[in-house]
């Protein structure tokens, strides 16, 4: 039996947006950076973490980043997959 992750949700959800994206807001998508702030965090969460000194607050935190970090990255796929098929037709 397989396993439907939650990474294969978002992929199935997102199809339909991706469908109806112009190639100027899937390019927009695709150069998606966390701002300077965001990144600064990320990144004390991130060496914390390497260091096992999150505190249970911070480990949500943390975690809450990386579920946003990853369905920003399934929807930058999406996005190149259309300027991919945009380019190539």
């Amino acid at each position: 039996m397989s396993t439907f992750t939650e990474s294969a949700a978002f992929d199935r959800v997102l199809e339909p947006v991706a469908e109806i994206l112009t190639p100027e807001v899937a390019r927009g998508i695709v150069n998606m950076r966390a701002d300077p702030q965001l990144q600064a965090r990320l990144n004390e969460l991130a060496s914390k973490a390497n260091q096992g000194d999150l505190s249970e607050s911070e480990r949500q935190e943390y975690r809450d980043y990386v579920d946003a970090i990853d369905f920003i990255g399934i929807f930058q796929a999406k996005a190149r997959a259309v300027l991919a098929r945009t380019t190539s037709a």
